[in-house]
């Protein structure tokens, strides 16, 4: 099996984090997102999507982050998606909800506009709206996280056992960590990624995830 990927991608950093702590066999292929290489064969002959992670298994390619944790977790049979249907579909719900209401606002409208120069707006009244928006809309996806999916009493998104949602959104809500998000206002989110961080293989994953992160210290960003 391989995984196609970039280390600093934030969808390709749960997927091999599960594949870490699961210990699967799997071939790393790094795609350089920062020359470009996602877009242009032989990759694109392959994932059309021009973008990571991707995997092949056999005649099988799949693509989306949620979608390979998913198989990944079936193929090993790993408690992490349970197989019992109300619980699975709470793991469903929670990666359904990180990756359209959370990451929308969070990711495109807050932080990649500052980071990422391909998604900047036009003009500076554009950009300063999009991150205005953004902030305000984070604020509130961030106290819906913290108040209701976690609670003061789990440890994890669906409970106090973990599952791929915890993979998904922690890598994505760590995006927040290049723009110096500071999470003190919302306890419980704070707490579960703490748990997430003491995970064995957290730190040679994202090894060069924190390398970009410190690259971004001297630029002046908006975080909330």
């Amino acid at each position: 099996m391989k995984l196609y990927m970039h280390p600093v991608s934030m969808t390709s950093r749960p997927v091999r984090l599960f594949i870490a702590e699961s210990k699967i066999p799997v071939d790393e292929v790094t795609v350089d997102l920062f020359t470009g290489e996602h877009m242009k064969p032989p990759y694109t002959d392959m994932n059309p999507n021009a973008l990571v992670p991707m995997i092949e298994d056999g005649d099988l390619r799949l693509t989306e982050s949620s979608a390979i944790l998913k198989y990944l977790a079936d193929k090993i049979g790993s408690p992490a998606y349970p197989k019992d249907l109300k619980a699975r579909a709470k793991v469903n719900e929670m990666m359904d909800w990180i990756n359209t209401n959370f990451y929308r606002d969070w990711a495109y409208n807050m932080i990649y506009p500052q980071i990422f120069p391909n998604v900047k707006h036009r003009s500076d009244e554009a950009q300063a709206a999009a991150i205005e928006r953004g902030q305000q809309n984070a604020k509130k996806w961030l106290k819906v996280l913290n108040d209701h999916w976690i609670g003061p009493k789990n440890q994890y998104l669906c409970g106090n056992q973990i599952t791929i949602a915890d993979y998904f959104g922690a890598a994505l809500v760590t995006l927040g960590e290049t723009v110096r998000v500071n999470f003190s206002a919302y306890p419980n989110v704070e707490r579960w990624l703490n748990n997430m961080k003491k995970l064995p293989n957290w730190g040679k994953i994202n090894e060069v995830f924190y390398g970009f992160v410190e690259s971004l210290k001297q630029q002046p960003l908006h975080a909330i």
